[in-house]
């Protein structure tokens, strides 16, 4: 596949702190392309004990995940200077997630953030590898720097 052949991204967000660095990327690389972008966030549901008392307060908390992941998700569209591209929060697995909706858009490329990984880390199964290997499209793993400190 060539460059000129990336006409939907998909934009995967984890909301942190480096979601602005990984979405000028995306950004960048659809202006280029002149494709276009959806924003995605993937929310892992907290378990809870199927028959504790607090069920209804963790719903409630839940809702308020939901709530707090979309606010952010269309304020960094906004910042980004793409507010009118879609911006989706699913629930689930994030991998599984994000595979998913790569297909159900018909994604030709999924752009996410990759840490350097140190340690017993490069022996977990990350997000980013699960997709590479699962993916229905290309991916770009937009390599996220950390200063020292």
């Amino acid at each position: 596949m060539t460059a000129e052949a990336y006409r939907r991204i998909l934009l995967v967000l984890d909301l942190t702190e480096d979601s602005l660095q990984i979405g000028r990327r995306a950004v960048a690389v659809a202006a280029q392309l002149g494709a276009k972008i959806e924003l995605l966030h993937v929310l892992e549901f907290l378990p809870i004990e199927p028959m504790a008392e607090t069920l209804m307060a963790s719903v409630r908390i839940e809702d308020e995940r939901l709530d707090r992941a979309r606010s952010r998700l269309a304020a960094l569209a906004l910042e980004l200077g793409v507010p009118e591209a879609p911006c989706r929060v699913e629930t689930g697995s994030v991998k599984a997630e994000i595979v998913r909706i790569a297909r159900e858009c018909q994604a030709d490329l999924i752009v996410l953030g990759s840490r350097e990984r140190h340690g017993l880390s490069i022996l977990v199964n990350l997000t980013e590898d699960t997709v590479l290997h699962a993916a229905p499209c290309d991916v770009l793993a937009v390599r996220v720097s950390r200063p020292p400190g």
